[in-house]
């Protein structure tokens, strides 16, 4: 069967095409800039809560999963006691995030990674996933790993490999476009043009 060539995507409906990266072992911290964070792990957070932290850093960039899903759903991810979610936390309240996933025996997937866009190009990034290396393999993993997708900041995948993350699959992913249906305003992801 050949794969390639051109496929539509039907009005009212969104792609992405989605890159998984990994790692085996930690790698060297990189060097930081910028030293106005805290990072506040949240213990069974409050679903608005984290709602909001969820739309303040993923709203750009279209995440919706979270949204979307009901309230005994989200609440049942993160608040599993092999879920860990961390907020960072600056001047100007809670404007990053980090989820981490050890559900899986000897893995840790960063389910959720980002900072609010005003914090994009700062340092906050960086701080941030030095601190996600750092739990991550403060447990016996073996394997850490991540997604991102095109609609991420187009320096996504190239942020993972400075990381230390090495690309292994890539996939596409078909959804219901969430501004059309109210999941998320339809100014969100203007880069991203709603057919």
């Amino acid at each position: 069967m050949s794969i390639d060539g051109h496929a539509d995507v039907p009005a009212g409906k969104i792609a992405a095409i989605i890159t998984s990266l990994e790692m085996f072992a930690r790698p060297p911290q990189r060097p930081e800039f910028g030293d106005a964070w805290r990072l506040q792990r949240a213990d069974k957070p409050d679903l608005a809560w984290f709602r909001d932290l969820y739309r303040l850093v993923g709203e750009n960039w279209l995440w919706f999963t979270r949204h979307r899903m009901p309230d005994a759903a989200l609440a049942a991810i993160i608040h599993h006691p092999a879920i860990e979610v961390y907020a960072l936390e600056s001047a100007d309240g809670d404007e990053g995030l980090i989820e981490l996933d050890f559900r899986q025996t000897g893995e840790c997937e960063l389910s959720f990674f980002g900072v609010a866009p005003k914090l994009v190009g700062g340092g906050a990034g960086r701080w941030l996933m030095n601190r996600a290396i750092a739990l991550a393999w403060s447990r016996p993993i073996r394997r850490f790993w991540v997604h991102t997708c095109t609609f991420d900041h187009p320096a996504a995948v190239a942020f993972y490999i400075r990381s230390g993350f090495t690309p292994f699959r890539r996939h596409i992913e078909i959804a219901d476009d969430p501004r059309l249906d109210g999941t998320l305003p339809r100014r969100a992801a203007p880069h991203v043009p709603i057919i």
